[in-house]
């Protein structure tokens, strides 16, 4: 699912460059897994009482990428992001995929972002300068490393919201979900589950 190919340099990465990209990488596959194989009205329906949703996950992600690793370290975003101009991202406008927003756009716009964001990493050292315009003026200083970090766990907690999302619209669950068990071992693992929380059922 990697672009990784693509980015001159990205293969020739070592060390702590090297470990940070696989961990970006393997979450940025992650979250988009959560979306194989499902309808456009499931894979942009809400799904938690507060509108979460698996493409604007992802469209989020783009932005976060984009703003991150590439504006916030001196390297403009190759795109402008319509939420960002408008300022309607401060509304919830990444968050959530538009009726004339398709997912295929999403999903390039995404690709892109990991495009740049790695071209980001192949050119700057993890102690670059960097400036987030958008955080508080005393801590909006801060480096490239930093911000690489912070992708890195958001990224990852997306995706672990996005496997969550998919199991309750199809169950299917995580990667290793069938290397656990069987059907049959799994009903008893969550009916195990189920009799701790009871013997504390108020």
């Amino acid at each position: 699912m990697s672009d990784a190919s693509t980015v001159p340099g990205l293969d020739d990465l070592t060390g702590m460059k090297a470990d940070l990209h696989r961990y970006l990488q393997d979450a940025r596959d992650g979250m988009l897994r959560s979306l194989e194989g499902l309808s456009e009205y499931d894979a942009r329906r809400p799904l938690t009482p507060s509108g979460t949703n698996l493409l604007g996950l992802v469209k989020h992600l783009a932005g976060v990428e984009l703003d991150y690793l590439g504006d916030s370290v001196g390297r403009p975003a190759p795109v402008l992001l319509p939420w960002n101009v408008d300022g309607s991202v401060w509304e919830g406008a990444d968050m959530w995929a538009r009726a004339e927003e398709s997912r295929e756009w999403i999903l390039d716009l995404y690709r892109r972002a990991w495009a740049h964001s790695d071209a980001s990493l192949v050119a700057l050292p993890l102690d670059a300068p960097a400036s987030v315009e958008w955080w508080p003026e005393e801590r909006r200083t801060t480096t490239f490393g930093h911000l690489l970090v912070r992708v890195i766990a958001e990224t990852a907690q997306h995706a672990g919201h996005g496997d969550i999302l998919r199991e309750r619209i199809d169950g299917r669950a995580g990667r290793d979900h069938d290397d656990l068990g069987d059907a049959a071992w799994w009903a008893s693992f969550v009916a195990r589950v189920q009799a701790a929380a009871d013997a504390h059922r108020p």
